[in-house]
Protein backbone atom coordinates (compact mmCIF):
# COMPACT_ATOMS: atom_id res chain seq x y z
CA UNK A 1 0.00 0.00 0.00
CA UNK A 2 1.31 3.40 -0.92
CA UNK A 3 0.95 6.28 1.47
CA UNK A 4 1.18 9.97 0.81
CA UNK A 5 3.98 12.11 2.12
CA UNK A 6 1.50 13.58 4.61
CA UNK A 7 0.51 10.18 6.01
CA UNK A 8 0.57 9.94 9.77
CA UNK A 9 1.19 6.93 11.98
CA UNK A 10 -1.97 5.54 13.53
CA UNK A 11 -2.23 5.25 17.29
CA UNK A 12 -2.89 1.76 18.72
CA UNK A 13 -6.65 2.32 19.06
CA UNK A 14 -6.96 3.55 15.48
CA UNK A 15 -4.86 0.62 14.27
CA UNK A 16 -7.14 -1.82 16.09
CA UNK A 17 -10.28 -0.11 14.78
CA UNK A 18 -8.89 -0.18 11.24
CA UNK A 19 -8.09 -3.89 11.50
CA UNK A 20 -11.62 -4.65 12.76
CA UNK A 21 -13.21 -2.62 9.99
CA UNK A 22 -11.09 -4.23 7.29
CA UNK A 23 -11.91 -7.71 8.59
CA UNK A 24 -15.62 -6.87 8.58
CA UNK A 25 -15.46 -5.58 5.00
CA UNK A 26 -13.57 -8.63 3.74
CA UNK A 27 -15.36 -11.40 5.70
CA UNK A 28 -18.85 -11.98 4.25
CA UNK A 29 -20.26 -13.43 7.49
CA UNK A 30 -19.05 -10.48 9.59
CA UNK A 31 -20.25 -8.06 6.94
CA UNK A 32 -23.70 -9.71 6.83
CA UNK A 33 -24.01 -9.49 10.61
CA UNK A 34 -23.10 -5.79 10.57
CA UNK A 35 -25.49 -5.08 7.71
CA UNK A 36 -28.37 -6.93 9.37
CA UNK A 37 -28.28 -4.50 12.28
CA UNK A 38 -28.95 -1.43 10.15
CA UNK A 39 -31.80 -0.71 7.72
CA UNK A 40 -29.60 1.90 6.03
CA UNK A 41 -26.76 -0.61 5.58
CA UNK A 42 -29.24 -3.18 4.24
CA UNK A 43 -30.43 -0.71 1.59
CA UNK A 44 -26.85 0.14 0.60
CA UNK A 45 -25.92 -3.55 0.43
CA UNK A 46 -28.88 -4.16 -1.89
CA UNK A 47 -27.71 -1.30 -4.13
CA UNK A 48 -24.19 -2.74 -4.25
CA UNK A 49 -25.48 -6.22 -5.08
CA UNK A 50 -27.68 -4.76 -7.81
CA UNK A 51 -24.67 -2.89 -9.21
CA UNK A 52 -22.27 -5.85 -9.12
CA UNK A 53 -24.75 -8.51 -10.22
CA UNK A 54 -22.88 -11.45 -8.68
CA UNK A 55 -21.55 -12.64 -5.35
CA UNK A 56 -18.02 -12.79 -6.77
CA UNK A 57 -18.08 -9.16 -7.88
CA UNK A 58 -19.76 -8.13 -4.62
CA UNK A 59 -16.88 -9.70 -2.69
CA UNK A 60 -14.36 -8.02 -5.01
CA UNK A 61 -16.16 -4.69 -4.46
CA UNK A 62 -15.88 -4.99 -0.68
CA UNK A 63 -12.22 -6.08 -0.87
CA UNK A 64 -11.49 -2.98 -2.95
CA UNK A 65 -13.49 -0.84 -0.51
CA UNK A 66 -11.31 -2.22 2.29
CA UNK A 67 -8.14 -1.21 0.43
CA UNK A 68 -9.48 2.28 -0.28
CA UNK A 69 -10.56 2.66 3.35
CA UNK A 70 -7.13 1.54 4.58
CA UNK A 71 -5.31 3.96 2.29
CA UNK A 72 -7.60 6.82 3.27
CA UNK A 73 -7.25 6.03 6.98
CA UNK A 74 -3.47 5.97 6.82
CA UNK A 75 -3.31 9.10 4.65
CA UNK A 76 -5.43 11.03 7.17
CA UNK A 77 -3.80 9.57 10.26
CA UNK A 78 -7.18 8.10 11.17
CA UNK A 79 -8.74 11.56 11.57
CA UNK A 80 -12.47 11.01 10.98
CA UNK A 81 -13.06 14.65 10.02
CA UNK A 82 -10.33 14.51 7.36
CA UNK A 83 -11.77 11.23 6.08
CA UNK A 84 -15.24 12.78 5.77
CA UNK A 85 -13.73 15.77 3.95
CA UNK A 86 -12.00 13.40 1.52
CA UNK A 87 -15.28 11.58 0.86
CA UNK A 88 -17.16 14.85 0.39
CA UNK A 89 -14.48 15.94 -2.06
CA UNK A 90 -14.81 12.64 -3.92
CA UNK A 91 -18.46 13.40 -4.64
CA UNK A 92 -17.61 16.55 -6.57
CA UNK A 93 -14.21 15.45 -7.90
CA UNK A 94 -14.05 11.64 -8.24
CA UNK A 95 -10.96 11.73 -10.46
CA UNK A 96 -9.16 13.88 -7.89
CA UNK A 97 -10.01 11.36 -5.19
CA UNK A 98 -8.92 8.48 -7.42
CA UNK A 99 -5.58 10.22 -7.92
CA UNK A 100 -4.93 9.86 -4.18
CA UNK A 101 -5.10 6.07 -4.41
CA UNK A 102 -2.05 3.88 -4.84
CA UNK A 103 -1.39 2.72 -8.41
CA UNK A 104 -2.29 -0.87 -7.45
CA UNK A 105 -5.62 0.14 -5.91
CA UNK A 106 -6.43 2.43 -8.82
CA UNK A 107 -5.77 -0.42 -11.24
CA UNK A 108 -8.05 -2.72 -9.21
CA UNK A 109 -10.74 -0.02 -9.34
CA UNK A 110 -10.42 0.21 -13.12
CA UNK A 111 -10.49 -3.58 -13.51
CA UNK A 112 -13.57 -3.94 -11.30
CA UNK A 113 -15.43 -1.21 -13.17
CA UNK A 114 -14.71 -3.00 -16.47
CA UNK A 115 -15.94 -6.33 -15.03
CA UNK A 116 -19.15 -4.72 -13.78
CA UNK A 117 -19.68 -2.90 -17.09
CA UNK A 118 -19.04 -6.07 -19.11
CA UNK A 119 -21.47 -8.04 -16.96
CA UNK A 120 -24.24 -5.48 -17.52
CA UNK A 121 -24.04 -5.87 -21.34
Amino acid sequence: MATSAGAQALDPQATEALASTLKMLIDPSQRSAAIAGSPQATAIDQQIRSLTGSETLTQEFFALAADVFQEMTVATGGDADKMLQALDGARSNPSGFAATLSPATLERLRALSVKISDQKR
